[in-house]
């Protein structure tokens, strides 16, 4: 889609040209296949890298299209937050040291995206969901000033006509109300492809289904969102629900989620998989057609199949089916979209390696998968992995076997086989691969963010800790030695971020309130059980309507009778306030001029937390 000049699906006749055309393209697909059109060989790989761009604070830096512009390289395009970027990597084919080439390739190309981003006093960084992103980063003013974006999101928002309810449950719990699907741009991937012939491409997709839990599992990089710490691999079930098509009801909804993993194995022909998608999801965009694919095909000459793409475009499953051309000549390949960014380059290719390794190296005995396995066992697999990481037990081949079993005793052997019957570089294989077996054996990335978070968060309020966090990730990866070598964060090394301290950095958002009904009885208990010396008193939507503080209750703790009056009659209405990004100056300058031990902090009126004397900064 990223290639096309699209808008809304608006009227009837719009919609009846672009689904004649979606039409025409499959029956063109299937005219190509039959007739053996569909290249066969030399098999390639390819690659696309996102990526996201950050201050020297560490935080979201919108500016991708100024950055874009100067850039000024066709393999660099947009993405849907203004804070990321994507790189196109050229397809090669897979045989001797295509990867360490594609390797090369890819620090070249970011090099010159890094030496403009560092002129304009930014940093690139490599992450499935920066740490260090927060809600003010995704909403529609921080959508990349391109139509093709506006017209996604209003598509998707009028099909739904409801917000998006965001939950997800790991140690700990987002929920979340948004009005956009800007939350899809807290996501960035490594989206790695590889080139099949169209004899047996529906078996080698059921295959890449049923290694996709194991294969996710070694690389896991996402476990962060807005602070808080969830599944090993987020983006998955952040990225489902940001770009949800389906409203919420009373009643079940069946219809299944443009982003899946799927619902069956794979039956039938490639253009089958096609046909399903269209079958179960309306498009909502369409482009300009000029040319009809069948009558292309008759006059010899190859289509692109642009409706088709569009329609594509905007169906997500995390092993997607894709057309395309090279040199001329139509092929299918495999999208993995499932894999995050990062930690590092070099962690990045092992990955592909490992995927395609076990994808060419297949023994016979898995060929016809879809008539030996449950489907829903490799979709347990697959959210088990993004769930759990390392920690998963699959349901492999009939019995259950830890991750690390799996990947070391048949995964990487498996691989090796692949890659070697490919004329892969046996330096390479040993090179990237021992990369894979070295994290099953100490670390992913997705363990080492858990375990410096965890660590940082017993010093440090949550928004210093997720850009310390990030600040560090950066210093890591610019050595670009691989995740499962990088040492553990201490005193010594943890501070290397210069902060511009807000509101935000020392605010306490684990806290007590109560409503303006309780009674006094229960706030004495409770500020004495929890030995605190102010609550805020909070409504249903968490508006803040007032604070009792301990000198306004301690009259009361011999008063029998008194002690059963409501907060209202107490608290103060009269309150000084702050916003998360106020100033830590002008914090302090509030608390003292105004001889107060507390303060507020607001959103929209609704409370995030709040400051006492307690959270200052002391050097």
């Amino acid at each position: 889609m990223g290639d096309l000049s699209v808008t809304k699906l608006n009227t009837k006749k719009d919609r009846a040209n672009y689904i004649h055309h979606l039409i025409n393209d499959i029956e063109a697909l299937d005219l190509m296949i039959e007739n053996n059109m569909i290249e066969e060989g030399p098999i390639r790989i390819g690659a696309e890298q996102e990526f996201c761009l950050v201050n020297n604070q560490f935080l979201p830096e919108s500016n991708s299209l100024e950055i874009l512009e100067e850039i000024n390289d066709e393999h660099f395009t947009t993405e849907i937050g203004n804070y990321n970027l994507e790189l196109n990597l050229d397809p090669l084919i897979l045989v001797g040291d295509c990867f360490s080439k594609l390797h090369k390739q890819l620090n070249s190309y970011l090099k010159k995206a890094k030496d403009v981003v560092a002129k304009n006093d930014g940093k690139i960084i490599l992450t499935g969901i920066l740490p260090s992103l927060s809600v003010n980063n995704v909403g529609e003013d921080n959508m990349t000033n391109v139509e093709r974006y506006s017209v996604l999101n209003d598509a998707i928002k009028s099909s739904r006509r409801t917000s998006f309810d965001i939950h997800i449950k790991g140690v700990d719990e987002l929920n979340l109300l948004h009005d956009s699907v800007m939350l899809e741009g807290c996501n960035t991937s490594f989206q790695m492809h590889l080139q099949f012939a169209a004899k047996n491409f529906v078996d080698n997709y059921n295959w890449a289904q049923a290694i996709a839990g194991p294969v996710l599992s070694v690389c896991t990089n996402s476990p962060l969102l807005f602070g808080k710490e969830l599944w090993s691999e987020t983006r998955i079930a952040l990225f489902t629900q940001s770009i949800d098509t389906r409203a919420n009801s009373y009643l079940l909804n069946d219809k299944p989620s443009r982003v899946s993993f799927g619902t069956d194995w794979e039956r039938g022909s490639i253009t089958d998989i096609f046909k399903n998608n269209i079958a179960r999801f309306r498009s909502f965009l369409t482009t300009h057609f000029i040319r009809n694919s069948v009558d292309m095909l008759k006059n010899n000459e190859i289509p692109k199949l642009k409706a088709l793409q569009l329609h594509n475009g905007t169906v997500y499953p995390w092993n997607r089916v894709c057309y395309g051309l090279t040199n001329g000549k139509p092929h299918l390949r495999i999208e993995n979209r499932y894999i995050p960014s990062g930690p590092t380059t070099v962690d990045e290719i092992a990955n592909m390696m490992f995927w395609v390794g076990v994808m060419l190296g297949k023994p016979k005995a898995y060929n016809n998968i879809s008539d030996k396995w449950d489907f829903k066992d490799v979709k347990t697999n697959f959210f088990s992995a993004a769930r759990y990481g390392m920690s998963t037990q699959f349901y492999w081949n009939g019995k259950y076997i830890s991750s690390h079993e799996l990947i070391l005793n048949e995964l990487l052997p498996m691989a090796y086989k692949g890659l070697y019957k490919m004329g892969i570089s046996p330096k390479d294989a040993e090179y990237y691969l021992k990369i894979i077996n070295d994290r099953v054996i100490g670390y992913n990335g997705s363990e080492w963010m858990v375990r410096n978070y965890r660590y940082l968060l017993k010093s440090h309020k949550r928004y210093e800790s997720m850009q310390i966090l990030t600040a560090n990730i950066y210093d890591k990866q610019e050595k670009g030695f691989p995740v499962s070598v990088w040492d553990m964060l201490h005193h010594q090394n943890e501070s290397i971020l210069k902060t511009k301290y807000v509101a935000k950095h020392i605010l306490s958002s684990d806290i007590f309130s109560v409503d303006k009904k309780d009674s006094i009885d229960l706030v004495l208990h409770i500020m004495k059980w929890k030995n605190i010396h102010h609550m805020p008193v909070i409504n249903g939507d968490r508006d803040l309507l007032g604070l009792i503080t301990w000198n306004d209750v301690e009259s009361y703790i011999d008063q029998r009778d008194e002690k059963h009056n409501s907060v209202s009659k107490l608290m103060k209405t009269d309150l000084i306030t702050v916003e998360e990004y106020t100033p830590y100056e002008t914090v302090i300058k509030l608390l003292k001029t105004h001889a107060i031990g507390c303060l507020p902090v607001v959103k929209n009126k609704k409370l995030i937390g709040l400051i006492t004397s307690n959270d200052l900064l002391h050097d």
